[in-house]
């Protein structure tokens, strides 16, 4: 099994955990092609090695487009070179991993344009879902702060673009990490005070707080806002688990910086990505891990239901959503739905079935399963890159799928039939 452990010794900031994933390994053209599908004009991201307190470590920047090429005049690469934008309603929360320059007039986009700007971008179907219900846990937290509706929101942090490239842009990265489990450290959240466009509040700010779920917090007595609302946000929104470091090989270690200059830590998120279980003279290979799986029979929803349905299971955290069509009582016929998700999200899962569908029972029961190790590995075809799901067990790959996602994508750009573009990629793999 494979396991992502978020260490959060100095906090987190969307761009600090972005900055992690990409020194872990995320190919920054992959990430850069995803958020490109946005369609949102007039901004580039970039990354640079940068060190704090001692630790190399990735910067992740997001700037105005301009910015970015004439950097690329002057030294070759499109970073950031200090050039900021101050909006009157934005949020300070960003303070620790963010020096995102905004894009557009204000910097803002409704709910509604983040949701349409996330429905062009290039991440799966399962992704797209996952990022809208992020920003709609995060419009709603902001509307219980301010005692008004979610459509009365200001979307201040919800709608800023460096917001929107962070989330959208950590939905993909860890999709293409394909792990198993996400465990995070205890949050280190900082102390003192943080100004925002609704006055100066203590730290955690409330939106920060209002994120945080079951998350375990504490302050290291820094005085300074160290856990932004979107880092709460997307390390709520994955963790498995949170605690100490669990038994694992360490396969790829990763360190995304922020901005500020701290004396006392380095001003970094670490990420450890590897397999789970200590150091062994043999592998013994994956081990068995237990599952939930949910099931129920309904006969009496509307079909167009279902689609929603599973999107919607997907975005809370299930494994696996599958429907098959049998025979009620009565003789009527009906559909089977079947949930695999983590024993911790079983109640969670249940929640929403009850909610979304018209049944009125749900069974589940637990099971071990056993997983072939995975990763994703980029490989480059006669038409372009292709993303491909390899499996392995006992360091022995015994199956290689290339990502149908990446071939509809180059199939529809080149004008090819998909079944050609799919036997270039295989060709590709075998030959590489």
């Amino acid at each position: 099994m494979t396991i992502l452990y978020f260490d959060c010794f100095a906090g987190a900031a969307g761009d600090m955990i972005l900055g992690a994933l990409l020194d872990a390994g995320l190919p920054l053209d992959e990430l850069r092609r995803a958020l490109g599908s946005l369609a949102v004009d007039g901004w580039d991201v970039s990354a640079e090695r940068v060190i704090k307190t001692g630790v190399t470590a990735t910067k992740f920047r997001v700037h105005e487009r301009a910015l970015a090429q004439k950097s690329s005049v002057s030294s070759g690469e499109a970073h950031d070179h200090g050039h900021h934008h101050h909006h009157p309603h934005t949020h300070s929360h960003g303070a620790p991993g963010h020096s995102h320059d905004q894009a557009g007039s204000d910097g803002h986009h409704s709910l509604k344009e983040i949701e349409a700007a996330i429905n062009r971008s290039a991440l799966s179907v399962h992704g797209k879902a996952k990022a809208i219900a992020m920003f709609q846990r995060l419009a709603e937290a902001e509307a219980a702060i301010h005692g008004m509706s979610v459509d009365q929101v200001h979307l201040h942090e919800v709608g800023a673009l460096d917001s929107i490239i962070d989330i959208v842009g950590a939905v993909f990265a860890l999709e293409w990490f394909n792990v198993d489990r996400i465990v995070v450290s205890p949050l280190n959240v900082g102390g003192g005070m943080v100004k925002s466009a609704h006055g100066v509040f203590p730290v955690p700010a409330p939106a920060t707080v209002a994120l945080l779920k079951e998350a375990p917090i504490y302050s290291s007595g820094i005085q300074s806002e160290l856990l932004t609302p979107t880092g709460a946000l997307i390390l709520t929104e994955y963790a498995s688990a949170y605690g100490p470091v669990p038994p694992m090989r360490v396969t790829r270690v990763g360190y995304g910086a922020g901005d500020r200059e701290l004396t006392e830590t380095p001003n970094v998120v670490r990420v450890l990505v590897g397999e789970a279980g200590g150091p062994t003279t043999q592998d013994p290979g994956p081990r068995p891990h237990n599952v939930v799986v949910l099931e129920c029979e309904i006969d009496d929803m509307n079909p167009q239901i279902f689609g929603h349905l599973m999107d919607a299971l997907y975005a809370a955290g299930a494994l696996e959503v599958f429907y098959s069509a049998v025979q009620m009582k009565k003789n009527r016929p009906g559909t089977l739905m079947t949930i695999v998700a983590r024993p911790e999200h079983r109640e969670r899962l249940t929640d929403l079935v009850f909610r979304e569908s018209t049944t009125i029972g749900v069974r589940y029961q637990e099971m071990a399963r056993d997983c072939l190790e995975r990763e994703m590995v980029t490989v480059e075809t006669a038409v372009g890159p292709v993303r491909f799901k390899v499996a392995s067990r006992n360091g022995r790959v015994v199956n290689a799928q290339p990502e149908f996602e990446d071939l509809a994508k180059l199939a529809a750009g080149r004008g090819i039939p998909l079944k050609e573009i799919q036997a270039l990629a295989q060709k590709a793999w075998l030959e590489r």
